[in-house]
């Protein structure tokens, strides 16, 4: 071989089959590009991906997504199912507002907040498609407000869980239905009948029975055969089958008296039981009727706590219960500015008219009933002021009133409103699914909302992780070819 064609064998133009080929170059090129490189690649955190979200394109690096690696977006594999690699970014048909907090939940290493122009509903949706975990969802809810749920266990006994469901939850069926209506009737007759007997005319019947009784050996008959004894006894039978049931058939012991609604009935049934026991031991012998009767009217008082069984079957007191312990701080510093208010003004208004003969403010004490009532801008005028020094510190009184009572009672109606559209936005979110019976009965054993719709964790062959690989690999090799294996000019 001479020295020419050695160098034409050199440069390529020696022969036909040794012309210069680009492609040839390219291949050899693309072979220095081993797997190991390009794995290491793919390993890299500052690998940036590219994320379309129904035409809006996001760019965040790959080690930001692998914070979270059992979600969608930080899960290689299931990321790679969205994977466009015509474009070199993965695709996702999905609500652009909401995707600017999904992005900044891993680019914050875990903060999840809504934007303030998506609803609820729907960015909860997206949580879940995005897969960001159960707790994530959890924590979510509470920052928004929403107390969690409680699974509800149902008594293993079938018997025991249709009596259950039947007193306790009134959406179960339309005899649970019919049973809380029934309910919520005892309940207003018995509070019609605690008012009814309070007219004068019935009230002096009782009161010289009453006087009757002191003096002379009471009958049996006096007051079991009084209407109202009568109709009030129905009552209580009523209210005693059904806590009683409830409490037979509860899956819990423990967790039934733990519940407030529980002990507002037991309390709403044990003053007519001691009323009874206290009517009988007088007719037995010599007891003090003037102290018994004493302590039947406080005891009679406490029958007026029956109106918040109510509240078992309303909505409404419960936001209302709601409202008022979610607002115990604004409530407190309420009565605390008013404490404040009606000692400096009783004092003020005492001072101001101590030389005035005919002032109704003889002491401080005596003017806490005027600087409650004018703080409160109700203004009885029972006692006023007299002098002008009084009506100046009268003025003081009703401005400070004003300005005291209006600084928390926005944030008390604001806490109203959360929790009145959040119930709503609930129902309205329920209301499509809890017409079917097996829901109904259903949801009683498990948290409503989040366990029941949360979607389940996808199950990816044993393959599926290296064909996601080889589909990254390949993009990856054909977008460094051109910066690794530009054709030089021999």
């Amino acid at each position: 071989m001479t020295i020419a064609s050695a160098n034409n064998s050199i440069t390529g133009h020696g022969s036909t089959g040794s012309l210069y080929n680009p492609t040839n170059e390219t291949r050899d090129c693309m072979r220095a590009v081993t797997r190991e490189d390009i794995h290491a690649h793919l390993l890299d955190g500052n690998e940036r991906v590219v994320i379309n979200v129904a035409g809006m394109k996001f760019e965040t690096c790959a080690r930001t997504l692998a914070q979270f690696p059992d979600t969608l977006l930080g899960d290689p594999a299931r990321r790679a199912q969205h994977f466009d690699p015509l474009r070199n970014e993965y695709f996702f048909d999905r609500n652009r507002p909401s995707f600017d907090a999904i992005l900044y939940y891993y680019q914050s290493g875990g903060r999840l907040r809504r934007p303030a122009n998506i609803p609820f509903d729907l960015f909860s949706e997206e949580i879940r498609f995005f897969e960001l975990g159960e707790e994530t969802i959890q924590r979510f809810r509470e920052d928004e407000g929403y107390i969690r749920e409680e699974e509800r266990p149902l008594p293993e006994s079938e018997l025991k869980r249709q009596v259950w469901l039947l007193f306790e939850y009134p959406e179960s069926s339309s005899a649970a239905h019919l049973v809380a209506i029934l309910s919520v009737v005892v309940i207003l007759v018995s509070i019609f009948i605690f008012c009814m007997e309070t007219l004068p005319q019935f009230r002096d019947h009782a009161d010289q029975e009453e006087q009757f009784n002191a003096t002379e050996i009471p009958s049996t008959a006096s007051f079991a055969t009084d209407p109202f004894f009568l109709v009030e006894t129905l009552c209580i039978v009523w209210f005693s089958f059904e806590l009683v049931a409830r409490f037979l058939s509860c899956p819990s012991k423990t967790a039934f008296f733990q519940n407030i609604m529980n002990s507002i009935d037991v309390v709403a049934i044990m003053p007519y039981f001691i009323t009874l026991g206290m009517e009988l031991a007088e007719q037995q012998g010599n007891g003090q009727q003037t102290m018994s009767l004493a302590i039947l009217r406080v005891i009679r008082l406490v029958r007026v706590f029956r109106i918040f069984k109510l509240s078992r079957h309303s909505k409404g007191l419960q936001i209302l219960g709601q409202t008022l312990k979610a607002s115990m701080r604004e409530l407190g510093l309420l009565i605390f500015f008013l404490f404040i208010g009606v000692i400096l003004f009783s004092s003020a208004a005492y001072f101001a008219e101590v030389d005035e003969p005919k002032t109704y403010f003889t002491s401080i004490p005596h003017a806490f009933w005027w600087a409650v009532v004018t703080m409160t801008t109700v203004g009885y005028g029972d006692k006023v002021p007299v002098t002008v020094g009084g009506k100046a510190v009268g003025s003081l009184c009703a401005i400070a009133g004003v300005l005291t009572i209006a600084l928390p009672v926005p944030v008390i109606v604001s806490n109203f409103n959360y929790f009145y559209h959040r119930e709503t936005d609930v129902d309205d979110s329920h209301s499509g699914r809890a017409h079917s019976p097996e829901h109904s009965a259903a949801r009683m054993s498990i948290v409503q909302s989040l366990r029941r719709s949360a979607p389940s964790t996808p199950v990816h062959a044993p393959g599926s992780m290296g064909k996601s690989d080889n589909t990254r690999t390949h993009t990856y090799v054909a977008n460094s070819f051109e910066h690794q294996c530009k054709p030089t000019d021999v």
